[in-house]
């Protein structure tokens, strides 16, 4: 190909993987240290002008991805005991402008980290371990070619997918052969003692990630349960996404080089060849998305249906709509009541009562529907455009009972509101990724700003909650 992605990689990014800091501890994992010189050698040899590295550990920003601005990428693994790692490699910020100018065409927000941004966002200069790591063994078999640092954003799959086809396109219209590389581990919470716990489904995670790889199915790891992704605890899915993203218009030809988690964390390790040109497998995975919504919203319960009425027409006409004349009579009763919307598997609001304030509960889902899509402090307006991509779920909660401690807690069963004084901090129950009573708690605490070690009153409630 004369210009585009031309090889692409999946790498994790583990300190201990490198000889200066694992001294010899490396050697327990010996199909991954195999399979990072492997790709190592195979990135540092093939014919390509730069390498673009995805990381999932540098300024990570909720609407935006950032971009490395720095003329010369520097990094080590000081902060891990290794003072003589060092890395440093010439940026390639036409390439870098270039993507910033794509990704804005498709309304994708980027934020370029030149010195001053930085310093704003108070984050580190050197390069993060998602960067030094996979570079580690590219540099070790001779590499030098200028690099661009893309780090990840919180932005939706489908969103993140979209920007690597921006990336894409930027190389080709400058003309550059690139490389990508996804820089990412995978499930945290493989072990008991795995640095985020234990929890089963993490293996399940790594399992159906690395198989939908190997057979190269974007569109299958883009539909992957948003359930199972919190609940694996990893940090590179994103990247993935953004990789894939890049390779859109490409058939390709997939490796798995190696898969383990010898210290309850997955490393997985894969280079992907493009071929010859395809298509463009976007219509295809926004069709199958358009698919998805239109099948659950023939079967959304009532209160879903009435959220969504409520927030389509504000947001088109500005007015709300009334209550009902067909309204079941369960929600006829005052409840307090949560709004939850997402969007391609993000979070897009949320808004709620912890107690009724109207006088039924259906008036209660139409005002907090509209609130979770228009006053939700962490999240602009929903848009008229964002419509058709919008999920909702509604939490019609139970009368808070006291209890005497955590001990009668249970995240799965119950939601929990702490309270000390005059803060109030409420989680609901059964939420992707929490898994202890411990998390519960902590994350109620930080809601309300309330210390983690200040003693609390507790309450528990249940919730109904309907799709």
């Amino acid at each position: 190909m004369k210009s585009g992605v031309v090889l692409a990689g999946l790498s994790p990014h583990p300190p201990i993987m490198i000889p200066e800091v694992g001294k010899g501890e490396e050697r327990n994992a010996p199909d991954t240290l195999w399979a990072l010189d492997e790709l190592g050698k195979r990135f540092a040899s093939a014919d390509y002008d730069t390498l673009v590295v995805i990381t999932p550990h540098g300024l990570v920003l909720r609407d935006a991805v950032s971009i490395r601005g720095d003329a010369v990428l520097e990094g080590d693994l000081a902060s891990f005991g290794a003072y003589s790692v060092n890395i440093s490699l010439k940026s390639d910020l036409e390439l870098v402008r270039e993507i910033a100018a794509s990704a804005k065409e498709d309304d994708l927000k980027t934020v370029l980290l030149d010195r001053w941004r930085l310093d704003t966002y108070l984050t580190e200069r050197r390069l993060d371990h998602g960067v030094v790591v996979p570079l580690y063994y590219l540099v070790k078999h001779g590499f030098s070619k200028p690099v661009a640092v893309v780090n990840m954003g919180f932005l939706s799959l489908m969103d993140l997918y979209r920007y690597g086809m921006a990336i894409a396109r930027a190389a080709k219209r400058l003309g550059r052969k690139i490389a990508v590389l996804a820089s990412g581990d995978l499930s945290h919470r493989l072990k008991p003692d795995a640095p985020a716990g234990y929890n089963p489904r993490g293996k399940v995670f790594d399992e159906t990630l690395m198989a939908r790889l190997r057979d190269f199915s974007p569109r299958e790891v883009l539909t992957m349960p948003e359930d199972l992704i919190e609940d694996a605890g990893e940090c590179g899915m994103r990247p993935v996404c953004m990789m894939l993203g890049a390779l859109d218009d490409l058939e390709v030809r997939s490796e798995v080089l190696s898969y383990e988690g010898p210290w309850g964390v997955g490393y997985g390790i894969a280079i992907f060849t493009p071929e010859r040109q395809r298509e463009s497998r976007l219509a295809e995975i926004l069709a199958e998305r358009e698919r998805r919504i239109q099948e659950m919203r023939k079967n959304e319960s009532f209160p879903v249906r009435l959220a969504r009425s409520a927030v389509e027409n504000y947001v088109r006409t500005g007015k709300r709509i009334g209550v009902p004349e067909d309204v079941p009579e369960e929600f006829r009763v005052p409840a307090g009541v949560f709004v939850s919307i997402h969007k391609e598997g993000m979070l897009r609001g949320c808004i709620g009562t912890t107690g009724p304030t109207c006088p039924t509960a259906a008036h209660e889902i139409i005002q907090n529907a509209i609130s979770a899509a228009t006053a939700d402090p962490r999240f602009d307006e929903v848009t008229a455009g964002e419509l058709p991509l919008l999920e909702y779920s509604v939490d019609v909660l139970s009368e808070p009972e006291e209890v005497p401690g955590e001990e009668h807690l249970d995240p799965k069963v119950y939601g929990v509101i702490v309270e000390r004084g005059g803060r109030r901090g409420l989680l609901l129950p059964d939420l992707p990724g929490i898994n202890s009573v411990r998390e519960q708690v902590d994350i109620a605490k930080r809601k309300a700003g309330i210390g983690l070690r200040e003693p609390v009153r507790y309450f528990r409630f249940t919730v109904t909650r309907y799709h």
